[in-house]
């Protein structure tokens, strides 16, 4: 264990605020400590003298060496709790849990209360779990430090949540399933400890073989990805996350900003983290039960075992619906089921050995397809009948899971007649669930698993760039006292080595004249304008502009600009070089700074298309060159940049290290807010960057 090792196992808690009035906070967690807390409680409250039989101190510092209270719990009225945590800090204690409410959740006032807090417990350099926390917990140590009503059975899941009510539900339903745990913990307003402290302690803790998670928003998404994908190279994780809502993402200026709401960045920044995100309570546990008592499977072929047709074509849809697939068996396979199954029987995939069998026959069945290379894991489905014990089952299934080391999940289809035979499996971790798709679902996070296990990072590639003349580029916009920037900035990209058509912006009829020449070709005209966001929409682009019209086309640009908004802001004209469309695919390149996750990656279908068909895919910046390369198989229409319908596959390897450029480029300057290159134009000989527009942060400069 890590440094919060004293906060899950103490050998001395002190309540801040005990007491024994009837319906109290401070009552119930101190009568929940002196039931099941292997170790010392200290009572601390200056009004009383005794609290259920314990002696009762005014402050931390009276208690006989105070510096061994390993866990202080505070329940003191918010307007004296910042006090009584200094004290604790004063007093040597290391690990505080504020259960105290009145702080960030309830105003202003409450804000500045928790600011006041948290610079307490930096001061002294405390854990503090909180405020506003139902508490914590820890089976091996019968630590219940809460004001829940059930303390929960021993087992080796750790759960931390940010719903200190969850915890009491998921407690209740827990129970009656028999479903154990080793640490839990209620996260509270997380003043100081987020969940990004408990993933890495436990990660560390041998006791601790699933890690799960209720989380409302992740404070510190980099920190958050960078903890999980070391501690899911050996522990899982399964997070709820809810608040799926895009609120907030229409006031977004971009196309990249309306379509990457904050919703994308969660499922991005926690598949990157390598966890399992399910949207049920259900799902938590049912992946947990697997995930900690099953090996991973070596590939995702499934077989069927069942004694009833219906249930197995559920089981089969199920599988349909899933990442796994049907095993197909080998001949040698077929040829001994059909020796050993009755000739009613389907000895093809899923196997049914119809309703007749006993366990010796579902013995032999799953014995036979287990021994096949083609598979991976197994399902056994079964429903009561006269002749088949649940209890013989169990054993059979235990015993051939055992022998072969591989994955199984059953479906015991019944009630009461499921229980003893349940508990043979779960002793022998095997999970058992009533629907079979569940069982499939669960099989299928299991090999999940074990590809997010399978992973190997890489750190994001450094370019060699010219960061000052970027930061020149967003520096001279806010000279400019403007936030907007669009073709004027395209030196923006050209400084981190992303290719951009030949041109420039220019102030005067005279001056496109000059580089239209140097061009030496037609070329396409664009008004430059911060205030003007969609130039073509009021006139404001000319595509194919030979040279002897080119200075008539500037006055028109800036006419049209200034009839369409009298006072905006005209920088000039860009004069660039033109791009065959037809010659390549528009894709669109963008980003967007989430307020947990840090800069948020877009790759898509571009050009006019962009909102219409919305083919986009995300990821939290850094990438390295893999996540790259997966941003461009993710999308629907990667066939055609692959070259379908006899077009000629572009430049994937200059779209990946575009991606990666860019990438490098929005982590370097966190005053980019948003940014879209729409179109990036991919072609067989490369990428060219034909328009940018983006979004700076003048403060972040």
């Amino acid at each position: 264990m890590g440094r919060l090792s004293t906060l899950f196992a103490p050998e001395r808690v002190a309540v801040i605020g005990a007491t024994d009035s009837e319906g109290s906070v401070g009552r119930a967690i101190t009568s929940n400590l002196l039931e099941s807390f292997d170790g010392e409680v200290v009572a601390v409250n200056p009004y009383k003298e005794v609290v259920l039989g314990l002696q009762c101190y005014d402050a931390v510092a009276d208690v006989d060496a105070p510096e061994t209270i390993d866990v202080a719990v505070v329940v003191v009225p918010p307007n004296v709790a910042v006090e009584a945590i200094r004290e604790a800090g004063a007093a040597g204690i290391e690990n505080v849990v504020v259960i105290t409410a009145g702080f960030g959740e309830t105003g202003s006032e409450g804000a500045a209360r928790e600011r006041d807090l948290r610079a307490a417990a930096e001061e002294y350099d405390l854990n503090l779990v909180g405020p506003n926390s139902l508490g914590v917990m820890s089976t091996p140590k019968g630590l219940n430090a809460t004001f829940g009503n059930e303390m929960a059975t021993e087992g080796d899941i750790s759960f931390m949540s940010q719903s200190g009510a969850f915890v009491t539900a998921v407690l209740d339903w827990a129970a009656e399933r028999d479903v154990g745990f080793k640490d839990i913990v209620s996260l509270g307003n997380k003043a100081i400890l987020d969940e990004g402290d408990f993933v890495a302690e436990w990660g560390d803790d041998a006791e601790t073989d699933v890690i799960l998670g209720y989380l409302e928003d992740i404070d510190d998404g980099e920190k958050f990805i960078q903890t999980a994908r070391e501690v899911t190279q050996d522990t899982p994780i399964v997070l709820v996350k809810s608040g799926r809502t895009d609120a907030g993402a229409s006031a977004a200026a971009s196309h990249t900003g309306a379509m990457a709401g904050s919703e994308r960045a969660y499922e991005a920044g926690l598949e990157q983290a390598g966890t399992l995100r399910v949207e049920s309570v259900q799902e938590l546990f049912d992946f947990a039960q697997i995930l900690s008592g099953q090996p991973l499977p070596d590939g995702e072929e499934i077989a069927i075992v069942t004694n009833a047709g219906g249930p197995g074509v559920m089981t089969t849809d199920a599988v349909g619906d899933s990442d796994l697939s049907l095993a197909e068996f080998e001949d040698e396979t077929l040829d001994r089921l059909g020796e050993t199954m009755p000739d009613e029987a389907n000895i093809y995939n899923p196997v049914d050995i119809i309703g007749d069998a006993p366990a010796k026959r579902f013995e032999i069945a799953l014995e036979t397809v287990l021994e096949d290379d083609n598979v991976s894991m197994a399902v056994v489905v079964a429903c009561p009948t006269a002749v088949l014990s649940f209890e013989e089952l169990a054993e059979v299934v235990t015993e051939k899971q055992q022998e072969a080391e591989m994955p199984i999940a059953t479906t015991l289809m019944g009630g009461k007649s499921v229980g003893e035979g349940q508990d043979i499996l779960s002793e022998a971790g095997i999970p058992n669930y009533f629907d079979p798709a569940r069982a499939v679902d669960s099989l299928d996070a299991l090999r999940d698993y074990g590809e997010i296990q399978a992973r190997e990072y890489e750190e994001p590639t450094a370019f060699d760039v010219d960061r000052e003349r970027a930061r020149e580029v967003l520096e001279s916009a806010a000279r400019r006292n403007t936030n907007r920037l669009g073709v004027e900035a395209m030196e923006l990209l050209d400084a981190y080595g992303i290719p951009t058509p030949r041109g420039g912006v220019v102030s005067s009829p005279s001056e496109a004249q000059d580089l239209a020449e140097e061009i030496g070709d037609e070329v396409v005209m664009k008004i430059v304008s911060p205030d003007i966001l969609h130039k073509s929409d009021i006139g404001g682009v000319e595509v194919g502009v030979p040279p002897d019209e080119v200075r008539d086309t500037y006055e028109d640009l800036v006419v049209r600009a200034r009839n369409y908004q009298q006072d905006a802001t005209v920088l000039g004209v860009q004069v660039q070089e033109m791009v065959d469309l037809d010659s390549g695919t528009e894709t669109i390149l963008g980003m967007n700074r989430d307020p947990q996750f840090g800069p948020l990656l877009l790759f898509g279908l571009g050009g006019i298309f962009v909102e219409v068909l919305e083919d986009n895919t995300v990821r939290v910046a850094p990438v390295s060159e893999p996540e790259a390369r997966e941003m461009l198989d993710d999308i629907d229409s990667a066939p055609l940049l692959r070259g379908a319908r006899g077009r000629d596959p572009v430049d994937e390897d200059a779209l990946v290290e575009t991606v990666q450029r860019l990438s490098q480029l929005v982590t370097d300057f966190p005053a980019i807010v948003e940014l879209d290159i729409n179109p990036l134009v991919a072609t067989p000989d490369g990428v060219q960057a034909v328009d940018l527009r983006l979004t700076i942060d003048q403060e972040e400069l």
